[in-house]
């Protein structure tokens, strides 16, 4: 009893303190010691070096290079100008008259190419404004417009979308980023028509309050946004910096790389990679390992370093400052993945004591003979306290990952279900109030919770717990496709 109320208060104190701004590179090794100490089981040194570490240094191990190629690839579309022009390109096609559809889109293209999320707020934001302001359309939807585009579906549901919340389940359960292609491209739609229906819904429903009494200056992430960012746990290095004006990109040309890393993506995972020789991994030197387990990372590797290499030659010359770009690219990767390989590490301490069995036994019998309702209410538990759908599904999988693989092998469930469901799970709770992405986009909009986290979060909490339930009634009455 008291080991349960040590777990409990140590992932009390972790999603009170990380709210209050609190470091989680301190936050988390410090309560991980404290629930070692209270519990009064094994040694607060040991736990620390050889678990926690060991946890957090696996984490960086698996996806570091997914982490850094991203976050440059987001850089580079940013400062030559391309994801100013998708932005602006799709905005423009559809007009003022679809102004939410508009900006859901040209935020969805983007984050489904593998431009951050960040990137893209900060790119998408002042067109929507303006739009929104030309169709009369209030304000306080921007924030919830531009989540459906990029935290949802194409963060969690489509097939192939080279995000880190598609890629943790690779090694687990040894899939690719494909993984249920058509349950996942159902669930998007899902979750994308309903976001979409609750939106104009909404836009109509306050016609009569228009876009409001915003002046919205030309944004610029001033110093104190900045400094917001980076206590929610975002490099400064991740947000653009003001720059002279440069000639931009056409749309073909910044459209390109981003079709390449899903194409590049599909051709490895399908046609390249099978005919491979890869008897090699076997070897202790390799790690003992096999195809299945580093496949669906090897394929977004070259995905992303094959776009990296189209979007320089194509760009080179709107690209002055590269090196300075490729260093805040890089450098932008590094508090992402240090903090959840943190929250991993994290929970790799409180996964080794006692109280973590009886959590464990309750948790896995909550869907009765199905995995899957388990799987998805541990993950999207965990994603809420954490504020993090990365490190939610990371403690998930680093503590249960092998139950739940063999639950699944002895029900008949495919483990690409497995995948997918993980996936999907992560974009639930993760957007509660204290979730940085949530914060960071409320402040770039310049708006409060009070003002625009109702249909944020009905778009990004309430549409995704509904798509989540269609995935698993699917997978259970239909199996995987």
């Amino acid at each position: 009893m008291i080991g349960l109320m040590v777990v409990f208060i140590a992932l009390f104190l972790l999603i009170y303190l990380a709210y209050r701004g609190v470091s989680l590179l301190i936050l988390t090794p410090a309560l991980a010691t404290f629930a070692v100490v209270a519990s009064r089981e094994g040694s607060a040194l040991g736990s620390y070096t050889q678990i926690f570490m060991g946890g957090a240094g696996n984490f960086i191990t698996l996806y570091f290079p997914i982490f850094l190629l991203g976050a440059v690839f987001g850089k580079l579309m940013e400062d030559s100008g391309s994801a100013q022009t998708l932005a602006n390109g799709i905005i423009a096609k559809l007009g003022a008259g679809r102004a939410i559809l508009a900006v859901v889109l040209s935020g969805a293209v983007m984050t489904y190419g593998g431009v951050s999320l960040f990137v893209v707020a900060f790119a998408v934001f002042p067109i929507a404004a303006a739009l929104f302001r030309q169709a009369n359309i209030p304000k306080r939807l921007i924030p919830a417009t531009i989540a459906l585009g990029a935290f949802t579906f194409t963060m969690t549901a489509l097939p192939g979308t080279p995000s880190i919340q598609n890629a943790i389940p690779m090694p687990y359960f040894g899939t690719s980023p494909f993984a249920a292609p058509g349950l996942g491209v159902i669930t998007a739609l899902i979750m994308f028509g309903l976001g979409l229906m609750w939106l104009q819904y909404r836009a109509r429903s306050l016609a009569a309050e228009g876009y409001g009494d915003h002046p919205d200056a030309e944004f610029s992430p001033n110093r104190e946004l900045r400094e917001k960012a980076a206590g929610e746990g975002f490099d400064l290095m991740e947000l653009p910096v003001e720059q002279p004006a440069k000639d931009q990109p056409s749309f073909v040309v910044a459209v390109l790389p981003l079709i390449t890393v899903i194409a590049v993506n599909l051709l490895f995972t399908f046609v390249v990679i099978p005919r491979m020789d890869t008897g090699f991994l076997a070897l202790p030197l390799y790690g003992e390992t096999d195809i299945e387990a580093v496949r669906g990372v090897w394929s977004v590797i070259v995905g992303l370093v094959c776009a990296l290499l189209l979007l320089l030659a194509m760009n080179w010359r709107r690209l002055p400052g590269l090196k300075q770009t490729l260093d805040n690219g890089a450098n932008a990767s590094l508090v992402p993945i240090f903090n959840t390989a943190s929250l991993v590490g994290f929970g790799a301490v409180i996964a080794s004591l006692s109280a973590f069995l009886l959590i464990r036994d309750s948790v896995v019998t909550l869907g009765g003979d199905n995995p899957l309702i388990s799987l998805a209410i541990a993950v999207n538990i965990l994603a809420g306290m954490t504020g993090s759908a990365s490190g939610g599904m990371s403690i998930a999988l680093s503590t249960l990952g092998d139950t739940y693989l063999e639950m699944a092998r002895v029900a008949g469930i495919n483990p690409e279900l497995l995948h997918r469901v993980t996936a999907v799970a992560t974009g639930g709770l993760d957007t509660l109030p204290h979730n940085g992405a949530v914060i960071t986009l409320l402040a770039i909009a310049g708006l409060t919770h009070r003002q625009a986290y109702f249909d944020l979060a009905m778009v990004a909490m309430l549409a995704p717990f509904i798509s989540l339930i269609a995935l698993i009634t699917l997978g259970t009455l239909f199996g995987n496709f």
